[in-house]
């Protein structure tokens, strides 16, 4: 059992869910996310036999992993953004959630363009 889980350890560690960066021709770096789940479970029993006191025993043990796709974050000259792999969006909450950070982006890029037109313009006027 020590060494099953041992192995289970090495299998699922932080660069199985978050993978090595992958840098593409133009520049754009794309870093895997996945999702991952672990099932484990073991059994035994010790019982006698008819001919006397035994010590047989019967157990067994099993694990499986699953490692599914579900996402790429794709960084860009400073801006980050997540590519979903999974379904699209299916209640109005999800849409949202999805759409937060290319909307956060959006705002800091305007908020950011509104800061510079006011320091231009107030340079124009010295």
């Amino acid at each position: 059992m020590e060494t099953t889980l041992l192995k289970i350890r090495e299998l699922v560690d932080a660069n199985t869910i978050v993978g090595q960066p992958i840098t593409t021709a133009d520049g754009t770096v794309l870093v895997p996310v996945s999702e991952v789940s672990v099932g484990f479970g073991c059994g035994g029993s010790d019982f006698q036999t008819r001919s006397g006191p035994g010590n047989n025993f019967g157990g067994g043990g099993g694990a499986g992993v699953k490692i599914y796709p579900v996402a790429f974050l794709a960084i860009r000259d400073g801006n980050v953004r997540v590519i979903n792999l999974g379904a699209p969006p299916a209640n109005t909450v999800d849409r949202i959630v999805d759409a937060a950070p290319e909307v956060i982006d959006k705002v800091s890029a305007l908020i950011n363009k509104n800061k510079k037109d006011k320091e231009y313009s107030s340079f124009e006027e010295e």
